[in-house]
């Protein structure tokens, strides 16, 4: 288990406050400004001019459940609140608040609540190419290949208290470009040393067929496939096929595949593609299936992680007006959570271009 990180101090901030989570000092929960968002549904941040990063935030996770899937990031969360379940590959982990998981591209995992308790959580996504340079550049990489980190679970509280601020730095739409990158650079790059020189457990090396297949599987995923045309490439029989495969991916052929165009839609969605036309570049017939599909992986409805990128836009704006003394920061702030909580779109200063990296509640044409 990593040893505690002195960098960051053990004192809590006011960036606390502003995520919601336990004060080290009292034990008493500090609260994020929850009316700007329903604590039951996720809340996805992103900013085009960091594509590397992405932060989930979720108040109320009774009702987030995960079928099992994988990332081709890297991925750091953290429980701010309550105790959940974490499968991770073939070990499970009972975690609890103050702890870190840790999750390597690829691997197979799931997070979800216990008996329908409470708990809350942050998740980081990083860019395992991006990820990869900044370690190689440190010297902790031999070469510039990504190289899996064996730590699934930190519950060391400097570190924790650490990601939080970094959290919240991201999340504030007060702080600058330059100190989110700041942030996230600096604590990715010192624990990325703590981590370092740990002994690697990779997966075990698939056989060269199977590899061969599942990289068909990637260049192929939004098209019709049949278990019938991978057992000819094969030359296995379908039982041996689907066996085989799990054993070495985590996942059946036909599960690996849903992953697959499921990440397809993501990307879609974060270029702004409308539902529709991101279910059907991701290979799903209709837009109801890619729903159901969707949310079962990834826990959030494709509106609400497509409305991270259009959300951006209100945010930014009518912030920009109430620092300039032009709009009411406390009549703005109400106007939003009125929006939030209705579903719709509200923006004080329609002639403003929007900015990237804030966070608001917006409208969409599609389906919720």
């Amino acid at each position: 288990m990593p040893s505690s990180a002195r960098s960051f101090p053990d004192t809590p901030t006011t960036d606390d406050a502003f995520l919601g989570v336990g004060s080290p000092v009292n034990d008493k929960p500090l609260r994020y400004n929850q009316t700007m968002t329903n604590p039951n549904k996720p809340l996805f941040w992103r900013d085009s001019r960091m594509p590397h990063v992405e932060l989930r935030k979720v108040d109320d996770g009774r009702k987030v459940c995960y079928a099992p899937h994988s990332h081709t990031h890297w991925s750091l969360g953290a429980i701010t609140e309550g105790e959940s379940t974490f499968r991770y590959r073939h070990d499970q982990y009972h975690i609890n608040a103050g702890n870190l998981v840790l999750m390597n591209p690829d691997w197979v995992h799931a997070c979800n609540p216990i008996d329908d308790q409470p708990w809350a959580y942050l998740m980081l996504y990083v860019d395992a190419d991006w990820l990869t340079r900044l370690r190689y550049a440190a010297a902790l990489l031999e070469a510039p290949r990504w190289q899996d980190i064996p730590t699934a679970v930190i519950a060391d509280p400097a570190w924790y208290e650490g990601y939080c601020r970094m959290a919240a730095c991201l999340l504030d739409p007060q702080r600058d470009l330059l100190d989110k990158q700041t942030e996230v650079v600096e604590y990715l790059s010192a624990l990325m040393h703590e981590l370092a020189g740990q002994p690697a457990q990779p997966l075990p090396k698939a056989p060269a067929s199977l590899r061969e297949l599942a990289a068909y599987l990637d260049d192929h995923a939004a098209e019709e496939i049949s278990l019938d045309d991978l057992c000819d490439r094969l030359g296995y029989s379908p039982g041996h096929l689907i066996r085989a495969f799990k054993q070495h991916f985590g996942l059946t052929p036909h599960a690996y595949l849903i992953n697959r165009r499921i990440q397809l839609g993501q990307s879609e969605l974060k270029r702004g593609t409308p539902i529709a036309e991101a279910a059907l570049n991701a290979g799903f017939t209709d837009q109801p299936h890619f729903q159901r599909t969707f949310k079962r992986l990834v826990a959030a409805t494709p509106n609400q992680y497509r409305q991270a990128l259009l959300n951006q836009q209100i945010d930014a704006a009518g912030g920009e007006q109430y620092r300039q003394g032009s709009v009411d920061r406390d009549q703005y702030r109400g106007t939003v959570d009125i929006a939030a909580q209705e579903g719709t779109s509200v923006d004080p200063a329609p002639q403003r271009q929007p900015a990237d990296g804030q966070i608001e509640q917006g409208k969409d044409d599609d389906l919720l």
